[in-house]
């Protein structure tokens, strides 16, 4: 047997976005109904190189009602990811990078050793994406993406797999990012730069920076906006302000995480928001155990017009899931080793 080796642009070329929207999707189920094992996601800090690892296991149940497959499935992996800032500048390096061991659950064979910093990139679209699906009115022709880094094109690319988005608004304080992004999908989608205000009066807004000051208020959001707040992945990290999310629906993807190191971690910890100030989890409403966007039935791909649910200003604070991961690599490895991608290895030394 041998571990298949898959580098950046394997990862890019086999992670299909509807498969993974639809695994995603799938592993929200598996983790709401029990039937995925996650444990806490582990920190190393290390501040004497201003930086830290986290390590991020999970193991996943897919029944076979649960997926647009025909059968069920089970995986699991581990993804060992950093964040060290001072490395564009110091060494000449990406601020994040991530590793992937994507392994067999009944043997324990690693399968596959996958870059883990582009499959991070779009299972955290496609979570966005299935939070839309729930969340965002059904109608939803417009995006608005605040920050234009790597994660805001697999947002742009997700978001679009589940609402037909015609409009694009994006803003950076970084003009040429702005102005790749507009390049990179100026022939698909009307696209254009704004403030993050405009930004955030269009259907869908997704907000994607490291920021510890919040830039998003209340003011600057529409009626009915849905919010992907995609950027908080550590505590102190804060992208909205406190108004806007006690006044809006807030479903959060795991309370733990969420709690520590999600969008709500600052105001959490100071008491400003509580636990009554958090609707529920993503999973309860994937699985139908709480509404999600009134006119949106969550057990279908058509809007529901009779169907309850919340209105007005919704929020997804999202901190990235080890059980996405793993859905994630999983749609990568069947596809890259289906199509005869990627690079064998005989990493244990077993081949004959």
């Amino acid at each position: 047997m041998q571990t298949l080796l898959l580098n950046a642009d394997d990862v890019d070329e086999n992670a299909r976005m509807d498969r993974v929207i639809d695994a995603v999707r799938g592993a929200f189920t598996a983790y709401e109904r029990g039937n995925a094992k996650m444990p806490a996601k582990s920190y190393i800090d290390l501040p004497e190189y201003d930086g830290d690892f986290r390590s991020m296991p999970a193991y996943l149940d897919i029944r076979a009602e649960d997926t647009a497959e025909e059968t069920g499935w089970d995986a699991a992996g581990i993804k060992w990811v950093n964040a060290h800032p001072d490395n564009p500048a110091d060494h000449g390096l990406p601020t994040v990078m991530g590793t992937m061991i994507y392994s067999d659950p009944e043997t324990a064979f690693p399968l596959a050793i996958l870059d883990g910093t582009t499959l991070t990139m779009k299972r955290t679209g496609a979570a966005a994406a299935v939070a839309t699906d729930h969340l965002a009115v059904p109608d939803a022709t417009s995006l608005g993406i605040v920050g234009a880094g790597v994660q805001s094109y697999t947002q742009l690319e997700a978001i679009a797999e589940v609402r037909d988005i015609e409009e694009v608004v994006v803003s950076d304080l970084d003009e040429e990012r702005v102005a790749d992004f507009v390049d990179a999908f100026g022939d698909r989608f009307d696209v254009r730069a704004g403030s993050p205000s405009a930004a955030g009066h269009c259907d869908v807004l997704s907000t994607v920076t490291p920021v510890e000051d919040p830039i998003v208020g209340p003011d600057d959001v529409g009626e009915h906006t849905h919010v992907n707040a995609m950027g908080a992945d550590a505590e102190g990290k804060h992208e909205l302000a406190d108004d806007l999310l006690l006044d809006a629906t807030v479903v959060i993807d795991d309370r733990e995480q969420c709690t520590h190191s999600g969008e709500i971690n600052v105001p959490y910890a100071a008491g400003t928001l509580t636990d009554d100030d958090i609707y529920g989890e993503v999973g309860e409403i994937v699985v139908g155990n709480r509404p999600g966007r009134a006119g949106v039935d969550a057990g279908s791909d058509a809007p529901d017009a009779d169907a309850e649910g919340v209105t007005g200003v919704t929020v997804f604070d999202s901190t990235g899931l080890a059980i996405q991961d793993v859905a994630a690599a999983r749609v990568v490895y069947e596809q890259a080793d289906d199509n005869d991608n990627g690079y064998p290895f005989d990493l244990l030394g077993l081949a004959e």
